[in-house]
């Protein structure tokens, strides 16, 4: 009898037995319409969802497709309640298309009166149009409006399928050193982005784990299409380490790379630039604003190709920035499209739907990221700081459980436990840290220490001068230490799994020893609460989490 692993239940989560001799295949015909949960040992968890499905759908697939692998692979009759869904969610995809009239016009064609009169009579819509078309249900738009339609009627349960082609742009080769060897997963991601080259592809999200290469991948892509590139990264350490990429793995001469960022203002056939640049801080941190003038010097390139890297963290204002870019490749690229604002539907938009994710498990079971155990330590608050643990606000109740003196002395032993390995000493609280750092005398990185004395510190452990670091929040994303492989975690940010997922990847390279990701948290408290919430992502990543009381 047939092998079939897959059991579907009512609320459209799919159940895949990883103990099936048909595991594999039945993952790979699941993955492009529904997303991966939860990776524990012996079962993994999948979501059906308006947007796995639409994402499938933009890359070809067609509900009749998905049904049949669905038919295929469950053990038992599918519920109606999930294969209604799958009929009514795929029914919206492709009734609107967006195509080209002219150069300053789009057409929406929509292919059903209904959702023609809904559109029309959609208040926050209308400013957008130009000309109504009742008899053919279209749609005249200025073109300088197709990300930001395609963005609002994704709000009301509309995705736009984008057939526009791609610009021709001007011809920039890229030719990747003979001696870099793509693996099997990048080269499926590039041809997954890539596609055939016709309408609807060259545009996308690709999903893989901190240390898989997601760098590789963007490069691999820049080979590809030979064209002007833009890559915008989280932070000026990332940009340079781009830069670093790209000139040792491509024939790109250093004169056609430039950096645009706070510090360097470089517009080259290559450029790499930071979030940060192309936006400005108001009074309030989380007040972030456009920064016209930069803006403008970007847009005025005539880029081919966007990169957005750690996609995830794309502030929202930047939004605005992609909306204007449309006519671009562009690739999101990011560890996990965890968004805490829920803006996911944004990157769908604007970037393009997901075109290709693996679990971290394979990777790790192929050698291709290293084998992690993660450990949590639990410590007791001082009898001193129990009462105004007790009666202090949440937001101090987070500061004094983070901050528990108590912590000090199991980091110091942990330490010890992993002399002669990299150590990463990762916290929130700079006092904290501070403290730390003056007790094992190992550098703090912080986000006020000057650019070029931080990546002095990271050279300092990448040549392995120095075997401890301790760092900030500054240091979870895109920042590559090959060697590390030990992170002790001593506060965080409200459980976030966005930042677990990072700094777990701080570790994640490739390496013969396995190596340990430890939570020290305070008992009792909220950071329990937290640590739940990072438990769960990382046991649903397939990684084994053992508790422990000190």
């Amino acid at each position: 009898m047939e092998d079939r692993p897959l059991i579907i239940q009512t609320d459209k989560t799919l159940l895949l037995e990883v103990d099936s001799p048909a595991f594999e295949e039945c993952r790979n015909a699941i993955a492009p319409f529904a997303e991966l949960i939860k990776s524990p040992e012996h079962i993994h968890t999948y979501q059906i969802s308006s947007i796995s499905l639409w994402n499938a759908m933009g890359a070809g697939s067609t509900a009749e497709q998905i049904m049949d692998t669905l038919n295929k692979w469950t053990k038992f009759l599918i519920p109606q309640s999930v294969s209604g869904y799958v009929a009514a969610i795929a029914s919206r995809f492709g009734k609107l298309i967006l195509v080209e009239e002219d150069e300053s016009n789009l057409l929406l064609k929509i292919k059903d009166k209904g959702i023609y009169k809904e559109i029309i009579a959609t208040k926050s819509l209308s400013s957008m149009f130009r000309y109504l078309d009742d008899d053919n249900c279209t749609i005249t738009i200025d073109a300088i409006q197709r990300g930001n339609i395609k963005v609002a009627l994704m709000k009301i349960g509309y995705p736009v399928e984008d057939l526009i082609p791609f610009r021709k742009k001007e011809n920039f080769p890229v030719r990747l050193n003979e001696n870099l060897q793509l693996r099997d997963y990048q080269i499926a991601a590039i041809d997954s982005m890539l596609g055939n080259g016709e309408p609807g592809t060259g545009y996308g999200t690709i999903v893989l784990p901190c240390g898989a290469g997601k760098t590789i991948v963007g490069i691999g892509i820049m080979a590809r299409l030979c064209t002007p590139t833009l890559v915008i990264c989280p932070n000026i350490i990332a940009a340079r380490q781009w830069i670093r990429e790209i000139q040792s793995k491509t024939d790109i001469p250093k004169s056609d790379i430039g950096e645009y960022s706070g510090e360097r203002k470089e517009i080259r056939s290559v450029t790499v630039c930071t979030y940060q640049v192309l936006i400005h801080s108001q009074q309030k941190e989380d007040d972030l604003s456009l920064s016209m003038n930069n803006l403008e010097i970007i847009k005025a390139r005539n880029w081919g190709l966007l990169i957005f890297d750690e996609v995830h963290l794309l502030p929202a204002p930047m939004f605005r920035f992609t909306a204007c870019l449309q006519s671009s490749h562009r690739v999101g690229m990011t560890a996990t499209l965890i968004r805490e604002d829920g803006l996911e539907t944004d990157v769908f938009s604007l970037i393009g739907p997901k075109r290709y994710d693996v679990p971290w498990s394979v990777l790790e079971e192929k050698g291709w990221i290293a084998d992690a155990m993660c450990t949590e330590l639990r410590v007791s608050l001082p009898q001193e700081l129990v009462i105004p643990y007790a009666v202090g606000t949440r937001f101090e109740k987070n500061r004094i459980a983070s901050t528990n003196p108590a912590k000090i002395d199991v980091v110091c032993n942990l330490i010890n436990r992993h002399q002669g390995e990299f150590i990463l000493v990762i916290g929130h609280y700079l006092d904290q840290l501070k403290q730390i750092g003056k007790l094992v005398h190992a550098p703090i990185i912080t986000g006020s220490m000057p650019n070029k004395e931080r990546e002095s510190h990271f050279d300092d452990f990448r040549q392995g001068r120095i075997q401890i670091l301790i760092v900030s929040r500054v240091a979870n994303y895109a920042v590559d230490l090959p060697d590390a492989s030990v992170a002790i975690q001593v506060s965080g940010v409200f459980g976030s799994r966005q930042e677990e997922a990072q700094r777990l990847g701080r570790i994640l390279r490739p390496k013969e020893r396995k190596c340990h990701f430890y939570s020290v948290i305070s008992k009792f408290t909220v950071e329990e609460e937290f640590a739940a919430n990072r438990q769960k992502f990382l046991v649903e990543q397939g990684y084994t989490y053992k508790v422990e009381e000190t």
